[in-house]
Formats: C-alpha cells, sequence, structure tokens
C-alpha cells in the first residue's frame, strides 16, 4: 500500500521557520539549511510506504503519530496523521530541542 503525504500551512511554515533559523546561524551559506531540509524531505519519503511504523503521539489514537529525522547532534520531529483513503498528513515540524510544536 502507498500513501500520499501532504503538509498543513503550519507544517510549511515550520520549514521556513526551521530553514531560516540556520541561514541566521550561517548567513553566508545555504549549504547546512539545504541538507536539513533535504533530510527531512528523505525521512518524510517513508511515510509513502511505512506510517505505522512511527511512534505514536496518544495511546488512544493510533493515527496519530511522530516521525523522528536525525540529523546532526540532535535533529527534527514531525508529527502527522493517517487518515483515510491512503494519505498522510505533516501537520507542525520542528527541531528536537524545541519544547513543543509550534
Amino acid at each position: 500500500m502507498s500513501y500520499s503525504v501532504r503538509f498543513t500551512e503550519e507544517a510549511e511554515a515550520d520549514l521556513l521557520r526551521l530553514y531560516d533559523f540556520l541561514l541566521e546561524q550561517d548567513p553566508h551559506s545555504t549549504e547546512l539549511a539545504q541538507r536539513a531540509l533535504s533530510r527531512i524531505a528523505q525521512a518524510i519519503e517513508l511515510l509513502k510506504q511505512f506510517p505505522f511504523t512511527c511512534r505514536k503521539v496518544l495511546g488512544h489514537n493510533p493515527y496519530l503519530r511522530e516521525l523522528v529525522i536525525s540529523f546532526g547532534a540532535a535533529g527534527y520531529v514531525a508529527l502527522f496523521e493517517i487518515e483515510p483513503d491512503d494519505i498522510v498528513t505533516i501537520l507542525a515540524v520542528r527541531h528536537q530541542r524545541e519544547s513543543d510544536y509550534h
């Protein structure tokens, strides 16, 4: 079974925020920010085949899950929901050192 993946506006805004943060760290190079986005995109590709392998967020809701994405010393976490009609919706993306989703 193959799932299609879509992003909410909030999740797209999260990606831009994370990208901008990395650009602020080194304004003369986009390399780190590009590598981070590439790693996030690569990890999200796995959701097209295996969304149920990711950890549950709430014990009573098997469809709300988190994808842990390693990158450097920490990484990112993508909150997503598995919906009917084989759709995975990315709800939010945050850095692992952030306290919660925005």
